[in-house]
């Protein structure tokens, strides 16, 4: 049951991330999936008999707010946080466009989502969950709070004419090699349609790199126009190698450091954070990332 001290734990976030959304009140409520009407209200303090327990989770996911009383995970600055977070500035002050094809568990999609709650304008897609051109459209347009239903046309028309408007717009596409073909040809499309207006940032593991220089090489319509789009160049942040494997060890005791309240303990040592890092360590030198925070929960019960 979502009791009123979480209802306003939500009401909280959705005053957190209003100054970071660049329409109107009633955009923000179209893409928080409520009425304008009902966001005034909520936003005003009434928090009763105004919203559906269903809607309150979705806004809760939306805005990913943290239900569970657990301790809120603390961002590191890695070395991968700081390279990723200089690429989307660049990529949303000047409108331009960058393609970024690394390890998967290194902390792209944690650093993306960051800067999107934080920087005004940034739309965050994940396009495992919107592989087909129907649905990426449709929730880029929420996503910048408007009308995602009606006409695909005019959804999509409505949408490069508003991303035009705003100041700054970027749009980060993470696990873009699960974008189906049509899809594809669609991100050619949009990035055309609002060349020098909005910033482009697509993401993924090694296999978008493999896909994109498969299909060049089988002179599949329209990836080497999308490559040149996005500057012709496979970003990387990890090196090959132990220089890589180091840096991913150093990075994975950072954030051990960062989230050691998590295992109950305010006051964490070098050492502490080294055990953690052992403890997460793949058969390929590697840390994994994903299991930091079960292996400081263990430490909580």
């Amino acid at each position: 049951m979502i009791t009123k001290e979480l209802k306003e734990k939500i009401v909280a976030a959705m005053a957190e991330a209003r100054p970071m959304f660049g329409g109107s009140d009633a955009k923000f409520a179209k893409w928080l999936g409520v009425s304008g009407a009902q966001y005034s209200r909520v936003k005003n303090g009434d928090v009763e008999q105004v919203l559906s327990e269903t809607a309150w989770i979705s806004i809760a996911r939306q805005l990913e707010v943290n239900l569970g009383g657990a301790p809120e995970w603390v961002t590191a600055r890695t070395p991968v946080y700081e390279f990723i977070e200089a690429q989307l500035k660049v990529c949303q002050e000047e409108a331009l466009s960058a393609l970024l094809c690394d390890l998967s568990d290194i902390g792209k999609t944690w650093t993306a989502k960051v800067y999107a709650k934080t920087h005004r304008n940034v739309a965050y897609i994940d396009c495992s969950l919107a592989k087909g051109k129907t649905l990426l459209i449709r929730q880029l347009a929420r996503a910048f709070g408007l009308d995602s239903s009606g006409k695909l046309g005019d959804v999509e028309a409505n949408m490069i004419y508003y991303l035009k408007t705003l100041e700054k717009p970027l749009i980060v596409l993470d696990e873009a090699g699960d974008l189906h073909y049509e899809a594809w040809l669609e991100v050619k499309a949009l990035w055309n349609a609002t060349e020098g207006a909005c910033g482009w940032y697509m993401m993924g593991a090694d296999g978008l790199k493999a896909k994109i220089q498969r299909s060049i090489e089988c002179k599949k319509v329209g990836y080497t126009e999308i490559f040149s789009r996005f500057g012709k160049r496979y970003g990387k942040v990890v090196e090959e190698g132990e220089p890589g494997r180091e840096m991913m060890r150093m990075t994975a005791a950072m954030i051990a450091k960062a989230n050691q309240p998590v295992a109950g303990d305010d006051k964490a040592s070098a050492a502490d954070a080294a055990r953690v890092v052992r403890k997460c360590m793949g058969d390929d030198g590697m840390p994994s990332l994903r299991r930091i925070y079960k292996e400081l929960r263990k430490g909580v019960r």
